[in-house]
């Protein structure tokens, strides 16, 4: 056997197509409402119709006596613990009982559940349990909610407000500036909208087992959650996420149902599935964003940035979780790219009548930048000075880093002039700005507006820079990786393989990933913060280089060499110098598990390498977006034209995902820019729970985004990689936003508040023209601190 070198070409920067789609294609594979379970029940959840209420009875005999039913709980009858919000930082008097107890607090809170034979017989049964609940006044508005008669949530609490903090003030932070321009701006509330809705199946064991299968971004996180739920070990868990129809955030929440449903499967002692509706989605699912700010920014008359004083309160929901401290990495990246020589800022989280605030693709970032963005527009047009070039005088330089944020962020390094220089080369912006000027001297009912958002995020946020990897060398010739990470769509079984293909110098299909399952892979943070490629990615390249380190001893012995003549060719090892005395990876494997024709002490065991893979801290990756659009003045019809993005991840790996990334962030980004919002009536009853009053854009509503890249490598991981998985989001939005504001600006209008639907456009043109003065909120700075729309 003659086994030649390779490695002729770089592991980066080549595309790679996706090898996980295939099965996905063709239906061929399981999302968690496919399984196909033999003798599983079907739960069904009876929820709040009421925001705020106490619960005086529940009448479930009815429900009971139906065919098919087998049981129906309420709050006590089943054996499943209260769950804690966040420990240390949210009071336990707002922990959330699994079945409401004594109150309910938001319009989907889960008052029964229903398990039948089938899922027609449970949702019969389920329409059958009356809840018998005494309204009380309740409150969604963030604002509202902080104030002294408000509706309290918690009885045993005195305020709404779950926590808060902030850098403390700073004295004279103005004193030095000729300008200051201030605004209240609207992080509106979200919904995740995944195309697969939440599911779970519950299968129980012998004992205190059980296996769950749920549609999650982090298995491992899920387990934990469960075993408290449960009351079990950790152990006793065992959770599998199959193929995951989407997550961006939402998913990496763990569940009350998934719990509720676990515990009805042991009490039941038979399987137990759940699946969301549509519907239900929109009520149960975490929801992000939801924040309002209150915004100072000095500035010198040339544009310097002289100061920020910024005050950001947070919707924390009904149940207050992960959304209490999203307002706290708002803080965090509040310096943004700039060079601002002083901060003060403010975090509070509040709790209200509404679905519970989870990560949702940014989770306190793009409010950060959406923040930053817009009070710079608003302070570039108060001294007249383009935007674009006011960013560039305000940059932090490249040589200011490694640094640490006045906020406390550890900038690794960034060129965040080169990113602005080569959205504005590729938009051509000088010529935008000429035909915008000529279409204003015509007097066109279309007005064109330019947008510029530049911005940097952190990925691998809050301590998930540390990650599991393996890889396994078999004796059949095939390898086997395992990450702690958890894909639900990213492109993770390309990536892993590509890399553990290239360190291994092994065809990429004889290189099997295994993931999201946690008896098979010993621990993991799962797939949140854009990290998976910094961490899973730098585990299993860490892991791949000790095991052909490993693999080069078995072979010296095996070859009777010395390992520093050793050389690792293309399916094996060899002697340097001697091309016909060589071993394939099969043959030290199998060598390795058998021990035998060399030192015992190598041998006998798998050709394995684990490891924990830490990178120290954040990575932080940035870039520069443009947006342009055309706004028709007469009906407030916002047009995309072009959306220009410039986002630099590290070095990049494969192209063709990182362009997939920013392709589906930027989506996301406009679709809040534009589209989404939920909403609540008076009374704290969704007025968008369906998608039929929700609105997301269809791709008929989007446009060819202009997508590249820079590449600046963080020192950090031996890839060099840094996230990208939310940069389009961060980007876009505060781009759009900026121009469709900057498209009204010649009639006077400072500000519109988000989503830019045309009713909220068209307002806030009738509003600056003498017309509908209900808009004035958007109108200008001049109005900020007015109490605004219901958020």
């Amino acid at each position: 056997m003659t086994i030649t070198p390779t490695r002729s070409t770089s592991i980066f920067g080549n595309s790679v197509k996706r090898t996980e789609d295939d099965g996905l294609i063709r239906g061929a594979e399981d999302y968690t409402g496919d399984l196909p379970v033999e003798g599983a029940l079907h739960a069904v959840f009876v929820r709040s119709p009421i925001a705020h209420g106490t619960i005086t009875s529940i009448d479930a005999a009815e429900a009971r006596s139906m065919p098919g039913v087998v049981a129906v709980y309420v709050d006590g009858e089943l054996n499943v613990n209260d769950r804690p919000g966040l420990p240390g930082v949210v009071p336990d008097a707002m922990n959330r009982p699994a079945l409401a107890r004594g109150k309910v607090r938001f319009v989907g809170d889960i008052v029964a559940v229903v398990v039948a034979e089938t899922a027609g017989q449970a949702l019969d049964a389920s329409e059958t349990v009356f809840a018998d609940i005494e309204p009380l006044p309740a409150v969604t508005d963030i604002e509202a909610a902080l104030a002294d008669d408000a509706p309290k949530l918690f009885d045993d609490l005195g305020s709404n407000l779950v926590a808060g903090d902030g850098t403390g003030p700073v004295e004279g932070i103005f004193d030095s500036a000729d300008t200051v321009v201030k605004h209240t701006f609207y992080n509106q509330k979200l919904a995740g909208v995944p195309m697969e809705p939440n599911a779970c199946v519950a299968i129980p064991g012998e004992a205190e087992k059980i296996k769950m299968y749920v549609s999650s971004q982090g298995p491992h996180g899920a387990r934990d959650a469960l075993a408290g739920d449960l009351g079990v070990d950790g152990a006793n868990v065992h959770v599998i996420a199959p193929r995951v129809g989407g997550g961006f955030g939402p998913k990496m929440h763990a569940y009350q149902e998934w719990g509720i449903v676990g515990a009805a499967a042991r009490a039941l002692g038979k399987p137990v599935r759940w699946t969301e509706t549509r519907s239900e989605n929109m009520l149960s699912m975490v929801h992000g964003r939801a924040q309002v700010q209150y915004v100072e920014m000095g500035v010198k008359k040339d544009g310097m940035i002289v100061g920020l004083r910024a005050t950001a309160i947070g919707d924390a929901g009904a149940y207050p979780v992960l959304g209490t401290i999203l307002p706290s990495l708002t803080q965090l990246m509040a310096q943004g790219v700039y060079d601002i020589p002083a901060i003060d800022f403010t975090w509070k989280a509040v709790a209200t009548n509404t679905t519970q605030i989870g990560a949702y693709r940014g989770a306190g970032r793009p409010e950060a930048t959406q923040m930053l963005e817009r009070i710079i527009d608003i302070a570039a047009d108060e001294i007249g000075v383009d935007p674009l070039e006011m960013r560039r005088k305000n940059f932090l330089a490249p040589d200011k880093f490694p640094m640490t944020s006045i906020t406390g962020a550890q900038y690794d390094n960034a060129e965040h002039a080169k990113a602005l220089d080569a959205a504005k080369q590729a938009a051509g912006y000088d010529a935008l700005l000429a035909e915008q000027q000529k279409l204003r001297s015509e007097g066109s009912r279309k007005a064109m507006g330019i947008g510029v958002a530049s911005y940097v995020e952190v990925t691998a946020p809050l301590g998930l820079d540390v990650e599991f990897g393996s890889a396994q060398a078999h004796p059949d010739g095939t390898f086997t990786v395992k990450a702690g990470t958890s894909a639900h769509g990213q492109g993770h079984e390309t990536a892993f393989t590509h890399i553990a293909s290239q360190i291994l110098d092994v065809p990429m299909e004889k290189v099997r990933l295994v993931q999201s399952d946690t008896e098979l892979v010993a621990r993991g943070a799962g797939t949140a913060g854009s990290r998976s490629l910094q961490t899973g990615g730098s585990a299993i390249w860490t892991a791949s280089e000790q095991l052909v380190s490993r693999a080069r001893e078995i072979a010296a012995h095996m070859l009777e060499a010395s390992p520093d003549d050793i050389e690792h060719v293309s399916g094996g090892f060899g002697v340097k110098g001697i091309a016909d005395t060589q071993v394939s990876w099969a043959q030290v494997a199998t060598a390795s598990e058998d021990g035998t024709g060399y030192d015992p002490g190598v041998g006998g065991k798998q050709l394995l390498e684990e490891l924990d893979f830490t990178q120290g801290q954040s990575s932080f990756p940035f870039g520069s977006h443009i947006s342009v659009v055309d706004v028709d003045l007469d009906t407030g019809m916002v047009k995309l034209r072009r959306h220009i993005a410039v986002d630099d991840c590290g070095r990049i790996l494969n192209p063709m995902l990182v362009t997939g990334q920013q392709h589906g962030g930027i989506a996301q980004g406009i679709s809040q820019a534009l589209y989404e919002r939920v909403t609540y009536d008076e009374d704290g009853n969704p007025t968008s729970g369906n998608l039929a009053s929700y609105v997301i854009p269809s791709a008929a509503d989007l446009i060819s985004y202009e997508a590249t890249n820079t590449e600046t490598p963080t020192p950090l991981n031996p890839l060099g990689a840094k996230g990208i998985g939310e940069s389009g989001t961060i980007g876009s939005t505060p781009a759009v936003h900026n121009a469709v504001v900057d498209a009204l600006s010649h009639l006077g209008v400072k500000h519109v508040d988000m989503p830019l639907t045309p009713e909220t456009v068209w307002r806030a043109i009738q509003g600056v023209q003498g017309g509908d003065p209900a808009n004035r909120q958007a109108a200008g700075p001049e109005y900020a601190g007015e109490p605004g729309p219901q958020h």
